[in-house]
């Protein structure tokens, strides 16, 4: 669909042809052609190692959409996600993409991870499809800059630069990263390798683990080894658990920090009392204290939705890309176009989404740089 074209909504051949070529999950039931329709396109892990990130992004997006839809949508046209399965894997999620791209979605939402939308971006740009905040940090998502493409979240850099920051104030200067073995992994490495030369340091030691495994034994003697104060994690919770786990039988006594796409709630399910200690970088307000309007809101919707959504920074993270996408498309009038809709995200501007601060201009598409530490408690819950 050129990028001027108003939106169409989605046929029914090319509908069902999608329905046909792969499985859809909690899809919203679409009619032929509508104009008070706009479908988004999600390709995200709802199985598999990494299915806790798309569950709960996807739940707090829908709660978002679900509640603008039942007070008539924004400027009278409801939002609706068509969501397929990836499994956090890259050959996977071009297919996908390239699915939800020839059924005319009108943009591409809230995908999960750096592999999977590094093989999804150059087939959006192609397509001059909106790209809009996907659930990773990558600088090579970010730069060079494109017009099609939308961020909410602050970048891995700004979260390793945090990180990097707070363990050098505490004196932890031997500083070990154990990563995934892709462009997730290099992408936090990297992040982690600029704030450590800024301060005159390296890495005493790195390691790997490849996506969706839990093969950790040999990252766990690499990484003892060299005796670091602290491990930086940038992997998926399933795998940061297992490291954490071997490494401490082994007798690793220092601490650990992730990154935020690690999946907090998912970590600490996974960790339970053996997550005590464990520090986690987050890109989003906390969804566990009152302290902002936006929190209020989302515990409020939540419970107007029947307490069906866990309240948990990966939910709270949809929820305010669902937000930003309805202040966006608001902004972009009546007659909606993929390109109106790429002006009214522009004319946001500097503002608050209830206390969370964003920008967003002509020149700039990365909604916010918010970034802060959290840990986890031998209860499974979470400080900030």
């Amino acid at each position: 669909m050129p990028l001027s074209t108003p939106l169409p909504g989605i046929s029914r051949r090319h509908f069902n042809g999608l329905v046909a070529g792969t499985a859809l999950l909690g899809a919203p039931s679409l009619r032929a052609q509508s104009g008070n329709r706009i479908v988004l396109g999600q390709s995200a892990a709802f199985t598999g190692a990494a299915a806790q990130l798309g569950i709960q992004f996807h739940a707090g997006a829908k709660l978002f959409f679900d509640q603008i839809n039942a007070q008539g949508g924004v400027n009278g046209q409801r939002i609706d996600i068509v969501q397929l399965d990836d499994g956090y894997e890259p050959d996977r999620c071009a297919e996908n993409t390239t699915k939800l791209i020839t059924s005319d979605v009108f943009a591409l939402f809230g995908y999960i991870g750096t592999p999977t939308s590094l093989a999804a971006l150059p087939l959006a740009i192609k397509a001059q499809t909106p790209f809009f905040a996907p659930f990773t940090g990558a600088m090579g998502l970010r730069a060079p800059f494109n017009k099609l493409v939308f961020h909410l979240r602050a970048s891995y850099n700004d979260e390793t630069a945090l990180i990097v920051r707070q363990l050098t104030n505490l004196g932890l200067n031997k500083i070990a990263v154990f990563h995934q073995n892709d462009s997730y992994g290099k992408a936090g490495l990297d992040g982690t390798l600029l704030a450590l030369t800024a301060r005159n340091l390296k890495p005493v030691a790195t390691a790997t683990v490849e996506r969706n495994s839990v093969d950790v034994a040999q990252a766990v003697a690499t990484i003892n080894a060299a005796k670091p104060d602290a491990v930086v994690q940038i992997s998926a919770y399933k795998s940061c658990a297992a490291y954490i786990r071997a490494a401490r039988a082994a007798g690793y006594g220092g601490t650990f920090y992730n990154v935020s796409f690690v999946g907090t709630q998912a970590l600490a399910d996974e960790l339970g009392k053996d997550g005590a200690g464990v520090v986690i970088s987050q890109v989003v307000p906390t969804p566990y204290s009152a302290s902002r309007p936006i929190t209020r809101e989302f515990i409020d919707t939540i419970g107007k939705g029947g307490n069906k959504v866990q309240p948990n920074f990966s939910s709270m993270e949809g929820f305010l890309a669902a937000k930003l996408f309805a202040e966006g498309l608001r902004r972009a009038g009546s007659r909606v176009t993929r390109e109106s809709f790429i002006s009214g995200m522009e004319a946001i501007g500097e503002t608050s989404l209830g206390g969370f601060q964003i920008a967003l201009s002509s020149g700039n598409h990365v909604a916010s740089r918010f970034a802060e530490l959290s840990m986890l408690t031998g209860d499974g819950k979470v400080r900030t």
